[in-house]
């Protein structure tokens, strides 16, 4: 299913308060984002057990329940999971997942809140949710008389909300303090091969491998870990992260004058994130125009210039990642600036092209 308007987890707990006590409600969003957690949570926040069903684990007879013999009539009995006495909230994780004899099961219990004589208890609430197709996981064709049986809701991953619920949770400093600075690392999609993407979920478990180790931690098992969990590109950036923060050695000795560009080939994820960290720097620091620039700007260029040159002089390509294009092939730093490195370095430039 497309998303015409997406929200951010922040919003989920307002939204499910005013749809989900009077309609069912389907939460779409991409693996690892937190859907479930949300729905737990705001379960929890009106008292109610959150009862937790997954499509790929069940079969029609799951729902429906099997018969029994009362009067000589055959009455079909729901299983204990849903049949309670107390108002609850089930909540019908990957929904879409299921086959189409489960989901077909799940229509008188998604509009009516009825499975056979059984009727949920009134203030009952009912919640799916599922991961899209274009996700690279296991989803199935939705049937229109399910989809018109739901309010549907597109989630997407927010730094900003993640790192106020990982201050409140106990994540890792060194996982809130990257992303702080690298919010875009939080979420990357999915993969078409089989290896590890991030996602909040993947960095609450690399959180939980940091706390686990503790101060003892390696660069080796670091590295191990890092990979584990997170897009590679990602992992490498936080390894030379994690280097900065054991080391203190950041971008702002470097601009400083302070410490050098690190040289060893070991200390290659630390140069790439350092260089992204120069990169960060110049796109807020330098104006769009040379026009009055002030003394402090121009001694920045020029300060900004020369360590361009030390770094190709270690590496062209960690130099090209500071100066190169957004991903729709747009300049991210000045002009101006951009061709005075074309005039001192016209190697770097022509290599960007």
């Amino acid at each position: 299913m497309q998303a015409a308007v997406t929200v951010t987890p922040a919003r989920i707990p307002e939204l499910l308060l005013g749809l989900a006590t009077v309609r069912p409600v389907f939460l779409w969003g991409a693996p690892g984002i937190g859907k479930s957690s949300l729905v737990r949570a705001f379960a929890e926040s009106l008292g109610l057990e959150c009862v937790s069903l997954l499509g790929t684990q069940l079969a029609p007879e799951d729902l429906i329940g099997v018969p029994q013999i009362r009067d000589g009539k055959s009455v079909f009995c729901p299983p204990e999971a849903i049949a309670r006495d107390e108002p609850y909230c089930l909540f019908l994780d990957e929904l879409n997942a299921a086959t189409p004899d489960v989901q077909k099961a799940f229509y008188s219990l998604i509009l009516d809140r009825r499975i056979g004589s059984y009727e949920l208890p009134a203030g009952s609430i009912v919640i799916g949710a599922g991961n899209r197709a274009t996700d690279n996981a296991l989803a199935r064709p939705v049937a229109s008389a399910l989809v018109n049986r739901l309010t549907h809701v597109h989630l997407r991953a927010s730094a900003t909300d993640w790192l106020v619920w990982a201050g409140e949770h106990g994540i890792h400093p060194w996982v809130t303090d990257y992303l702080t600075d690298r919010p875009d690392h939080l979420w990357s999609q999915p993969p078409k091969t089989e290896e590890p993407f991030s996602t909040p979920r993947s960095w609450h478990m690399l959180s939980d491998a940091l706390h686990s180790f503790g101060p003892t931690l390696d660069e080796d098992t670091l590295k191990i870990v890092a990979h584990g969990t997170l897009t590679p590109a990602h992992a490498v950036s936080f390894c030379g992260y994690a280097k900065i923060v054991r080391h203190a050695h950041g971008i702002e000795a470097i601009i400083k004058g302070d410490a050098h560009w690190p040289r060893r080939i070991e200390d290659r994820d630390l140069l790439y994130y350092l260089a992204e960290a120069f990169r960060g720097r110049l796109v807020k620091e330098l104006p769009a125009t040379k026009d009055r620039i002030p003394p402090a700007l121009r001694e920045t260029a020029y300060r900004a210039k020369s360590l361009l040159v030390q770094l190709a002089e270690i590496s062209v390509e960690v130099a090209q990642t500071v100066i190169r294009d957004d991903e729709d092939g747009r300049p991210v730093l000045p002009a101006w600036f951009l061709v005075e490195a074309a005039r001192d370095m016209p190697r770097l430039v022509e290599a960007r092209r």
